[in-house]
């Protein structure tokens, strides 16, 4: 049952000197400290901190914000310490998931996040929805429109371009030539 500290600075101009106080007050035994903004997946020092946490230990941080700038990414960590049966405890917070107040104050957290994926879900539906009563439809144009496909086909037609050059003349790959043409010389040329 060992607490393990991390602290996070964003540049290296900042001191984490008041977050290193506080975690070796609390008792941290050990604490992973690095300079990376908190908008940055990839921390190297939160996951040694992750990967040193036995079962029963409990990950110790200033501040929520210094572990995790979103919510969602917070329930991450927070769900992957709980299956590896570790705590969290932020000091600033007073949260500390070792415990059944803890434990609530996170599945409120998580329930809002569930709630805003959610919301942010039905306000896409809506909007695509307006769009198509207004006409328009979603997803990428095609690389070539009935009249572009007519102008391919009558330059594979013609035989005198081969299907490299009649791609390079329309701007498309060749890629999109046999895909809208599956067979272009067998079926237009015999």
């Amino acid at each position: 049952m060992a607490l393990i500290g991390y602290a996070r600075v964003s540049t290296s101009e900042q001191d984490a000197a008041l977050q290193l106080d506080a975690l070796r007050g609390q008792g941290a035994v050990r604490i992973f400290e690095e300079s990376a903004s908190g908008g940055a997946r990839e921390r190297p020092q939160l996951r040694a901190a992750m990967e040193y946490l036995r079962p029963a230990d409990t990950l110790v941080v200033w501040k929520l914000d210094r572990l995790a700038r979103s919510l969602s990414h917070l329930l991450e960590i927070a769900t992957e310490l709980n299956h590896r049966e570790c705590g969290l405890r932020s000091l600033t917070e007073a949260i500390d998931t070792t415990n059944a107040g803890g434990r609530l104050i996170f599945h409120v957290f998580g329930a809002l996040a569930e709630f805003e994926r959610s919301m942010i879900r039905e306000r896409t539906i809506a909007g695509l929805a307006a769009a198509r009563a207004r006409g328009r439809k979603g997803g990428r144009p095609k690389a070539l429109g009935p009249e572009r496909l007519a102008v391919a086909a009558a330059l594979v037609r013609d035989g005198a371009l081969t299907i490299r050059q009649v791609a390079a003349q329309l701007g498309v790959s060749e890629a999109t030539i046999y895909k809208y043409m599956p067979r272009p010389r067998s079926a237009t040329n015999g």
